[in-house]
């Protein structure tokens, strides 16, 4: 079991990171998660973070059921429905008049209440999955990582991938032999993220390669 302390302070870094990169313009650049604009991909992140404190004070669940890439599973939480829904929600998040302000803030607040749990704590995520806490901040980072790289292409900036989000994710995604992963696809940790989750194309043989690396793939947004 992975600490819950080690995955905050990767996702404490990669949200501020993210923060610090956000522009004084460019808010409605258009992004890959169509129909999407930059302030709705924040305002999306920062609605999917803001969710935490409220899951960490319900009850816990008796035991987990649910892995990092089990909870990114096909199902009805990525359907038409469900698209539509956090489309609205994001966009209504969007309208916040200080983004860069209030994702630092909900990022913090993360980390605050979640620093005060054992790494043995259960959370019930709002798909009624029971997964321990240090699992469900895994998903947190993804989501504040691989938006992050949806938020840069958009602003054609160079991506801010952090170390400790690489040291975190890429495992989830690979396993232990995630480094070979990464040497395999030329060493840049941002190129095999781009790739598996859907962030680059990938050409038919490079997706044997990946699986044959260990790549446990997700549904993401």
């Amino acid at each position: 079991m992975e600490s819950s302390e080690s995955v905050l302070s990767a996702f404490r870094a990669e949200a501020h990171a993210f923060v610090a990169a956000l522009p004084a313009a460019g808010w409605e650049r258009p992004t890959r998660c169509t129909p999407w604009q930059v302030r709705d991909v924040v305002g999306h992140v920062i609605t999917v973070l803001g969710r935490v404190p409220d899951m960490v004070a319900a009850p816990a669940p008796e035991r987990a059921d649910t892995s990092v890439t089990g909870y990114y599973r096909g199902d009805e939480r990525f359907s038409a429905a469900a698209n539509a829904d956090r489309v609205r929600i994001a966009h209504d998040r969007a309208g916040v008049l200080d983004l860069a302000g209030d994702l630092r803030r909900v990022a913090d607040e993360v980390v605050e209440v979640c620093r005060r749990q054992r790494d043995d704590r259960v959370v019930r995520t709002r798909h009624g999955d029971a997964m321990l806490l240090s699992d469900f901040l895994l998903t947190r980072l993804f989501e504040t990582a691989v938006h992050g790289l949806d938020v840069a292409d958009a602003l054609e900036r160079p991506p801010w991938l952090t170390a400790g989000a690489t040291a975190h994710l890429l495992p989830a995604l690979f396993g232990p032999a995630w480094a070979g992963a990464v040497a395999a696809f030329g060493g840049d940790p941002v190129v095999v993220l781009r790739m598996a989750t859907g962030r680059a194309t990938v050409s038919g043989e490079d997706a044997a390669r990946l699986a044959a690396l260990g790549l446990s793939p997700l549904t993401l947004g």
